[in-house]
């Protein structure tokens, strides 16, 4: 940890937090029970999850 380079830290981030983000986020919309499940067929299929706020 120590003599942290400021060249690969930002990428290494970037990558681990783009990984956690795909890993975390089909588990945070599948654990979400208040979302009723016609939400997905009203939405049109051209909006990926990633829009949501």
């Amino acid at each position: 940890m120590p003599q942290l380079n400021p060249g690969p830290w930002f990428p290494t981030m970037l990558l681990t937090w783009m990984v956690l983000s795909t890993i975390i986020q089909p588990k945070l919309l599948l654990s979400t029970p208040h979302n009723p499940p016609l939400n997905k067929h009203t939405i049109p299929p051209k909006t990926t999850p990633w829009d949501w706020p």
